[in-house]
Formats: C-alpha cells, sequence, structure tokens
C-alpha cells in the first residue's frame, strides 16, 4: 500500500494515557490502544516527541535524540509498542526536530564549555540580527560569558543546529538510522524548512526575519542529503515534512518524486484564515473566502505538479478545528462529519488528530491558572503589555491556545475520563462526561464516518490517485472540487455554513452513486440542497 491510500493517526504521548498513575501519558498507554486504533482503520501511529527533554517546548526541545524520556517508559516499552502496533497493521512515526536542541543537550553543553568542534554545531555571532523568534522577543541570546549570540528561532533554551556543518548533519541522519534499526516506518520532521540558514545572516525587517531563513535553496540540497543517506533507501518509509511559512512552490518541489526529497508537506495557510491582519494572538470569524481559495490553489497546483500534500486540519499546535470552523453549539456531529470528508476524499494524506474522530472540543478553560503551554503564557503577557485588558487578553488565548489540543483524550465519563486515576498533567475538557469514546461508540456516529471514510480511500482507486479540479469556487457556502482517475468521476460537494444552500448538479453526476454523506439525500436530478454542514461525495 502506497503512502496515498494510508491514513496516519497522531498521538501526543503525554495526553494519550496514563498507565502508572502519574498523570502523564505513556507509551504503555499507547500501546494498551492500540486495538481501537486498529478499529478506526488507520495505518500508522506519529508520536509527538518521546526523546528526554526539559519540556520547555513539551518536548520539542530535545535533550538527547536516542533515548526515551523516563516520563513516558523505557526503550523496552516503546520495542513493544513497534512490534503490538505491526502486529494489528500498524507502523510508528517519530518526530524528528532538527532544526534545534534544547540547549541542555550534551552538545550545546560541550560549545559551552568552550569546545569548538561543538561551537561549530550552532549558529553562532558576534551581532545579533533584528529577527524575532516565533515565541516572541529576540532570536538572539547570549552565548555564555563569550560575547557572542546563538540563534534560537523558538525558546531561548532551543538553539538552532548548523546545518552548513557535514559533522551536524551526519549526527543527525545517523539518529534517523539508529530508529530505522527499531523499526520506526515514517518520520515527521519539525520545521524542516528552517534548516538552511543563509551563511551571512542580514537584518531583516519583513516579517520579523522570515524570508531570511525559510526556504532557502540549500534546504532542499539538505533534504536531498538526508533522503540519500537514510529513509531514502528504504521504498515502504513514509515521510513528512512540517514547513513554515511556506509556498506551495516549494512544497511541489519537496514533495516531487523524482526530486528525492520528502513524500509530503504539512503547510498551515488553511489554519490562518481566522487570523486578523496575518496575526495569531487576534480574534475574528473564519475567512472562507480565503480558505476556499488556499484549498483550491494548492490542491490544483500540487496535482498539476505531481506534488503531495500531508490533509489535516487538527494537531498539537492547533485550536480544535470544529470550534474554529462550525457551530458547535447546535451542529458538532454534522460539522465534524463534513470536516473529515473535505480532506479524507481530498488529494493528499489525511491525518487525524487523536480525539477528532469523536468530535472532541475545546476545553473552555475559565483561567490563564489551566495554560501551561509557553507560547500561550508568553503570549498573554505581550498581549497585557500592548494594552489589551485582562478579559480581552484570556478570551484570545482561550480561542488560539496550542493547549486546546493537548487536553487529555476523553475515553470514558469516569473521573479523569479513564485517562488516569490521578490529577492529568493539564486539566480535562469541560465536555468530557459528554463526549468521550465509550459514549461515542456506543450510541454516537462519527467514529463509524470516520471508519467509513478511511475504508474509502483504500477501495476506490480515485480518492487516493486521482486528480483536483476544483468545483463552483466562487460558490459563498460550498467548498467542492472534482477528483478524475482513468474514466470516473468523484464530485465532493461540502457546505461550510449552517444555513442550507442549493446548487445545480452537474449533467454527469445527476445518476451518479452517493458514495458518502453525512445526511441521507437524494441526488437523483438537477439540483440538490445541501443542509446545514452537509457533505456529500458523488461518483460516476
Amino acid at each position: 500500500m502506497s503512502f496515498k491510500e494510508k491514513v496516519i493517526y497522531q498521538i501526543y504521548p503525554k495526553s494519550f494515557l496514563d498507565t502508572n498513575q502519574d498523570g502523564i501519558g505513556d507509551l504503555p498507554g499507547i500501546k494498551q490502544k492500540i486495538p481501537y486504533l486498529k478499529r478506526l482503520g488507520v495505518d500508522m501511529i506519529w508520536l509527538s516527541p518521546i526523546y528526554p527533554s526539559p519540556q520547555n517546548d513539551n518536548g520539542y526541545d530535545v535533550a538527547n535524540y536516542t533515548a526515551i524520556n523516563p516520563m513516558f517508559g523505557t526503550m523496552s516499552d516503546f520495542e513493544n509498542l513497534i512490534a503490538t502496533a505491526k502486529e494489528h497493521g500498524i507502523e510508528v512515526m517519530l518526530d524528528m526536530v532538527f532544526n534545534h536542541v534544547s540547549t541542555e543537550h550534551e552538545w550545546f553543553q560541550k560549545a559551552l564549555a568552550g569546545d569548538k568542534k561543538y561551537q561549530a554545531y550552532f549558529i553562532l555571532r558576534d551581532e545579533p540580527t533584528d529577527w524575532v523568534s516565533k515565541f516572541g522577543g529576540n532570536a538572539w541570546a547570549p552565548f555564555g560569558e563569550t560575547g557572542k549570540f546563538y540563534l534560537h528561532l523558538f525558546d531561548k533554551t532551543q538553539a538552532d543546529l548548523n546545518w552548513r556543518n557535514p559533522e551536524v548533519r551526519e549526527e543527525l541522519f545517523e539518529v534517523i538510522r539508529f530508529w530505522m534499526e527499531k523499526g520506526v516506518k515514517g518520520f515527521r520532521f519539525d520545521v524542516i524548512n528552517l534548516i538552511g540558514k543563509d551563511e551571512v545572516l542580514k537584518d531583516c525587517a519583513e516579517n520579523d526575519g522570515k524570508p531570511a531563513y525559510t526556504d532557502r535553496p540549500i534546504n532542499h540540497d539538505f533534504i536531498h542529503m538526508m533522503n540519500q543517506a537514510t529513509f531514502g533507501k528504504e521504498t515502504d518509509m513514509i515521510t513528512v515534512g512540517e514547513m513554515s511559512f511556506t509556498t506551495v512552490e516549494n512544497c511541489i518541489l519537496y514533495t516531487q518524486p523524482e526530486r528525492e526529497e520528502l513524500n509530503m508537506t504539512f503547510n498551515f495557510h488553511h489554519l490562518k484564515v481566522d487570523y486578523k491582519d496575518g496575526k495569531k494572538w487576534t480574534q475574528m470569524p473564519f475567512d472562507f473566502t480565503r480558505l476556499k481559495e488556499l484549498f483550491h490553489t494548492w490542491g490544483t497546483q500540487m496535482s498539476q505538479e505531481n506534488g503531495w500534500n500531508a490533509l489535516f486540519w487538527n494537531n498539537h499546535d492547533q485550536p480544535r478545528a470544529l470550534n474554529r470552523f462550525t457551530d458547535v453549539d447546535n451542529y458538532r456531529v454534522a460539522g465534524a462529519k463534513m470536516l473529515a470528508s473535505s480532506i479524507h476524499l481530498n488529494r493528499g494524506t489525511p491525518y487525524i488528530y487523536m480525539g477528532e474522530e469523536i468530535g472532541m472540543l475545546d476545553p473552555d478553560f475559565d483561567s490563564m491558572e489551566k495554560y501551561a503551554d509557553v507560547e500561550s503564557l508568553n503570549a498573554y503577557q505581550e498581549l497585557l503589555l500592548a494594552g489589551t485588558s485582562e478579559k480581552e487578553a484570556f478570551k484570545i488565548v482561550k480561542a488560539k491556545s496550542r493547549d486546546n489540543s493537548r487536553t487529555p483524550m476523553q475515553w470514558d465519563s469516569g473521573e479523569y475520563s479513564g485517562f488516569s486515576t490521578v490529577d492529568p498533567w493539564l486539566s480535562l475538557g469541560n465536555t468530557a462526561n459528554e463526549i468521550n469514546v465509550a459514549k461515542e461508540l456506543q450510541e454516537g456516529s462519527i467514529f463509524n464516518y470516520y471508519q467509513r471514510l478511511i475504508k474509502l480511500r483504500k477501495e476506490y482507486p480515485i480518492i487516493a490517485e486521482g486528480s483536483y479540479e476544483a468545483f463552483l469556487p466562487d460558490h459563498p457556502q460550498i467548498y467542492s472540487y472534482i477528483r478524475s482517475y482513468e474514466d470516473r468521476r468523484l464530485l465532493v460537494l461540502n457546505n461550510f455554513f449552517p444555513q442550507e444552500t442549493t446548487i445545480d448538479l452537474p449533467d454527469e453526476f445527476q445518476k451518479g452513486e452517493v458514495l458518502i454523506s453525512n445526511y441521507d439525500s437524494d441526488t437523483k436530478g438537477q439540483e440538490i440542497t445541501l443542509k446545514p454542514y452537509q457533505s456529500i461525495a458523488i461518483y460516476c
């Protein structure tokens, strides 16, 4: 089965299932739920970082790339997880955080101690540039007492690595080989389009300096080198790059098979359509016209140029899509199914984030004390400093915090929702009693809708292999597209609003077969009326 037919499920290990009752999810907890994931039908699980880390950025500050953080278990636990997953036909994808390391990593500590070899592993300069960290503040910090500064595009405890140094590259390639030998079959590369900084770093006032270090041409060279030295030698490996502030042109290059870089890329443009003036820590209704333009642009161009998208609504860095794009008070179930259809029937590999398959929502926290995420805490303080009221600042953080997706998985309606028997590291969401796996499997319909979508991708080649073309691109409520493969066609209609809307069906689809819909629908005839948040796929 190719990566085009597979569906990948993301797990945030800290929040999935706690088996040793310390309030933190662990590897044995993931292993325990493999039958559940098998029942859902996914082919691979992607684990957010499980390495030793001071957890300043919830594991994306790695202190040792080839060990297991004791909070998650042991290497033996990991090996058991790999084996159990494989028995159930599920492979494992690991998160590779190769742009930076924790300042507690041995390499940085040796560099601080004066070792010239390891100082060359980092980006040190006598004078800092005007770049801004993605977590706020200056992107440079003093390098000990040396008078130099080191680059940290993220938290100051995350020092950027110098990929221009071949010794750094070989160290990182060896990390990939280490995990491949353990049986890992997939790698997700964190912010991998930032590794190729220019040799001479200059001030760049535009967009906080991002053009000076994002998607530089040498980035493609580095990824190709990594491919050839490691995973490119195995035909069954799956690789995905997380691309920060990227372009469709670059993502085509990253994913064209003949270039031997990556299988697919994540981009985040569609999840910034509720950013006022492009700024995250703001609030506005999502811009549907912009959302649709982005989907059509990426879908069409990647299809025409043989690139490949990783498709997703949710991950560990995003608020729950249901809260952002649907009326959850009145149409949570219909909205969940519509969002699922819009990407699972699309051209690209779909990713499900834990809890999405049961329609989990943002936690609806009532105070800043409930938040743990460093980015959210920094943003709250910056909003206050900018003159925003406490009430308004809290409202913005509540809508945009990464902690919205990091709350513990809701397994049942018992105390702590079956995640643990003690207070979890992050508070549970307020809907845990109403929205949980046990209740969903017993009486819900979102989980089995996801099951059907996953099966359809494997049963109908048009979903995995078909081309993409926009349909009704100017409709004010509907995001729709046509997939084509050999002599077959698939029309997918998604109503993104709580109002009905009627359209004319093209002749070829008027007697087509409904592959899936989240409402009972009759498509016989020229017109079709889509109910609130309806999705329907018609095959002919």
